[in-house]
């Protein structure tokens, strides 16, 4: 008896979880747009993509649109990403933030795309090739807009151009992303949220889907600050509407303003985990200075995935 009553308990847990994982199951890989989830920049992706809340470059440009509004408002910044990604991809991301005269805030223009090389075309009846090639892509184009609103609280907006295209077919749609950064006031801790790809149905070959909107909320916070030296912690939660919760863990250590060292975890992930790499922040000129960074991140059986950054404030 207490045997069956053990069983049915067991049993009593597992149902829900299992049903759980089968709604997910259910859920994955019926959303198109997939290339909006991948994560620009060396240095975001080596802190392991905890970035939402720390949001201080123009990579914020995607993670967190609020970040901008922190850039120096007599600066512009320029950021250049690329990432060599599974299956002889490239991934692709320029920003750009800058601000008018008179008007209050900071705008950014970006730009991503996934591309391929040109494959060779092969039909039933020529399997080994027609003589033709075509290729595939996907690229966004975006335009933000941030403000503080405070010395502690900032917003922005971004609206995003997306064309997605194969072989000689092709279609466009367009979204949004809103974030807010907040400062808490103790041990520089910040507060952040975004959501992501806020958009319609997207119509491909006579066939519709929905682009994924992701929430993310995160913080950072300083761990260690000294004339020489300063460690900066971030975690991040984020719930995208074909998979399930996911976590990302990250810190980067600063030594002088000049090396920097990255590390983190995506935690939830099927094909992402733990990344590292390191950066050089340099001058270029009286005025302007630059960053060059890298980051790894371990791709589990798709190998591996390399980014390198350029990042020129000027």
């Amino acid at each position: 008896m207490k045997r069956w009553i053990v069983a049915v308990g067991l049993a009593g847990m597992l149902v829900p979880g299992l049903a759980f994982s089968a709604q997910i199951f259910e859920k994955v890989g019926t959303f198109d747009g997939q290339f909006l989830k991948i994560g620009v920049g060396a240095r975001a992706a080596a802190m392991g993509g905890a970035f939402v809340a720390v949001a201080d470059d123009a990579t914020a440009l995607y993670y967190n649109a609020a970040g901008i509004a922190r850039i120096d408002q007599d600066k512009s910044e320029l950021s250049l990403n690329h990432a060599n990604w599974p299956a002889d991809l490239s991934f692709d991301h320029v920003g750009y933030v800058f601000h008018v005269k008179k008007i209050p805030g900071a705008f950014g223009v970006s730009a991503r795309a996934l591309t391929m090389q040109p494959m060779e075309e092969t039909t039933a009846y020529q399997p080994y090739g027609t003589g033709r090639t075509f290729d595939a892509g996907m690229m966004t184009f975006g335009l933000t807009y941030a403000r503080s609103f405070t010395d502690k609280f900032s917003a922005g907006v971004t609206g995003n151009f997306i064309h997605e295209g194969l072989a000689d077919l092709s279609q466009q749609t367009v979204a949004f992303d809103i974030g807010t950064l907040y400062d808490v006031g103790t041990a520089g801790m910040k507060i952040g949220m975004a959501i992501q790809s806020i958009g319609s149905q997207i119509k491909f070959i006579e066939r519709e889907a929905r682009i994924p909107a992701i929430f993310r909320v995160g913080t950072s916070a300083t761990l260690l600050s000294s004339s020489d030296q300063k460690l900066v912690g971030a975690f991040e939660f984020s719930h995208p509407p074909d998979n399930a919760e996911r976590m990302n863990f990250g810190a980067e250590y600063a030594f002088r303003n000049y090396l920097f060292l990255r590390g983190g975890y995506n935690f939830g992930y099927d094909s992402e985990g733990i990344a590292g790499g390191a950066g050089f922040h340099f001058p270029v000129s009286v005025a302007g200075m630059a960053d060059l960074d890298y980051a790894y991140t371990d791709m589990k059986d798709l190998g591996s995935a390399h980014r390198f950054s350029m990042r020129f404030l000027f």
